[in-house]
């Protein structure tokens, strides 16, 4: 096993704000569905590559925070994803920082009011 994470669920209490936010932010889009009687929008996912993918999800269960884990997102221009970010409303936690051969990291909080990361490797 190369990557232990299958499946993440991030807390929402607006869904179509949510869904609109990481749709624009990120550039993707979230298939809807009602699962188990909770409000899901799933990121893509390609079963035949290693690694996880999740969806916000929305009900009793489900509380949006800046305490417990955190999530990293993959993407090509962190700068760029900050600023779609900001223009979405979104608040910088933890700015921009070179971490060496790691790449560059940023925390946001979404629209729900979750921390979560951004993540950029290095070219």
């Amino acid at each position: 096993m190369t990557n232990p994470v299958y499946h993440f669920e991030i807390p929402v209490t607006d869904m179509e704000r949510a869904v609109a936010f990481y749709q624009r932010v990120f550039g993707f889009q979230l298939d809807r569905q009602t699962v188990d009687g909770y409000e899901m929008a799933f990121f893509p996912r390609t079963e035949d590559r290693p690694g996880a993918s999740g969806a916000l999800a929305k009900g009793h269960v489900y509380t949006p925070s800046h305490s417990g884990c955190i999530l990293y997102f993959d993407v090509e221009d962190i700068d760029a994803v900050l600023r779609l970010s900001e223009a979405e409303g979104a608040k910088v936690l933890y700015p921009k920082k070179d971490i060496g051969a790691g790449g560059f990291v940023a925390e946001i909080e979404d629209s729900e009011g979750n921390r979560i990361a951004l993540n950029q490797v290095p070219a």
